[in-house]
């Protein structure tokens, strides 16, 4: 799987893409297949305040429910509603499935995550592909 050049990535394994001052946030591809078949996603309501590195949501497959953590600090502009009744999205296109958009307090927060190449590694070395 290749990982989008064009997003960051955290150690916990959230995606974000930064266009302007607006952050979309999931989780990758890796994390989706780690879970297994995803049944349900929890996600915040739109103006919930994110900071970076804490809890934004859950998602829950049939083998575990796991923290999303929030790459960077915002606030909750937009929810992806079509998760509620299709979670499998996640499965399907983990980098296309966004959760989550966000007005970014600080946009350069972004450079602090991994690029593609370096998430790579990371996985790599975590025993993943």
């Amino acid at each position: 799987m290749a990982y989008p050049a064009d997003y960051r990535y955290t150690k916990e394994h959230e995606w974000l893409k930064v266009e302007g001052n607006t952050g979309t946030v999931g989780i990758t591809d890796h994390a989706q297949e780690s879970l297994g078949d995803i049944v349900f996603v929890e996600l915040p309501k739109v103006g919930t305040e994110l900071t970076a590195g804490k809890t934004l949501g859950t998602v829950e497959s049939v083998k575990a429910v796991s923290d999303i953590f929030a790459p960077a600090s915002g606030t909750v502009t937009e929810v992806n509603e079509a998760l509620n009744t299709s979670p499998e999205q996640v499965n399907k296109d983990a980098h296309g499935a966004w959760m989550v958009k966000v007005k970014l307090k600080d946009p350069s927060e972004a450079n602090r995550l991994l690029s593609a190449a370096d998430y790579e590694k990371y996985v790599a070395a975590e025993g993943g592909h």
